[in-house]
C-alpha cells in the first residue's frame, strides 16, 4: 500500500527537500502557491523514482484547504504524513513600526492558516498517522516581531496538539532545524555568508531520521 506524506510549503527550501527525501516511500502531495517551482520539484521527484500529486493552493484560503484534503479522502482514505513548512515571512522591523498588511498577512499564514489545517488534516491521519512542525525561535528578538510572535504562537498551537493527542494519535512531531540558506533566511540577513549555513538536504535527512520518519 503507497504510504502518502502532505508537505505544505513545499515549493523551495526546506519543504523542497523533505519532499525529495520522501520520495522513494511515499507518494507526495505537494502544495505550494508557485507552480513552476512545483513542477521542478516533480521533476526531482520522478528523477528519484517517486511520485507527486501537484496541488498549487494558497494555505490561507479555507475553501482551498477543505477541497484538497476532501480529494486526499477520495483518492486515499487517509494520510500517512503531514509536514508543514509553510510560513509567511514578514520584513525585520521595530515593534513600533511593523506593517498592518504585514502583521494580517503573518497572522493568516502562521497561525489561523494552521489551525485551519490541523483541523483539516487530523482526521485524515487519525490515530497512526504523524505530524511534523518546525521551529524557529525568534520569538521576543527584536525586530522580529511579526514573524517572531506568530511563529511561537504556531508552536504552540502545535505543541498544545502533541500534548492532546500523546496516547491517543496521531504523533505529532516539532523538529529545530539548523539555520539553512533559504529564501526565508535571506530575507532577514541580506549579506551573510551563506556557505556556513547548513545544506536542506542534509536537514532533511537528519530531521527524518531523527524522528524515525524512513
Amino acid at each position: 500500500m503507497t504510504r502518502t506524506a502532505l508537505i505544505t510549503g513545499a515549493s523551495r527550501g526546506l519543504g523542497s527537500a523533505l519532499a525529495e527525501a520522501l520520495a522513494p516511500t511515499h507518494h507526495i502531495i505537494a502544495v505550494a502557491r508557485t507552480v513552476g517551482a512545483l513542477e521542478e520539484l516533480d521533476d526531482r521527484i520522478k528523477a528519484k523514482g517517486g511520485a507527486a500529486t501537484l496541488a498549487p493552493m494558497d494555505v490561507t484560503q479555507p475553501e482551498a484547504m477543505a477541497t484538497l484534503c476532501r480529494g486526499i479522502f477520495d483518492r486515499w482514505g487517509s494520510l500517512d504524513l503531514w509536514i508543514h513548512t509553510a510560513i509567511h515571512a514578514a520584513p525585520q522591523a521595530p515593534a513600533d513600526h511593523i506593517d498592518a498588511k504585514d502583521m494580517a498577512k503573518s497572522i493568516a499564514c502562521n497561525l489561523t492558516a494552521t489551525a485551519t489545517l490541523i483541523s483539516y488534516v487530523s482526521p485524515l491521519l487519525g490515530q497512526t498517522g504523524q505530524a511534523v512542525f518546525l521551529d524557529d525561535p525568534r520569538g521576543g528578538t527584536r525586530f522580529f516581531g511579526a514573524y517572531g510572535a506568530t511563529k511561537s504562537a504556531q508552536i504552540a498551537m502545535a505543541r498544545s496538539w502533541q500534548a492532546e493527542t500523546a496516547r491517543i494519535g496521531p504523533k505529532v512531531h516539532i523538529a529545530e532545524p539548523a539555520p539553512m540558506p533559504t529564501a526565508t533566511r535571506a530575507r532577514f540577513f541580506p549579506g551573510e555568508d551563506r556557505s556556513v549555513l547548513a545544506d536542506p538536504h542534509d536537514q532533511a535527512a537528519a530531521i527524518l531520521a531523527q524522528l524515525s520518519l524512513v
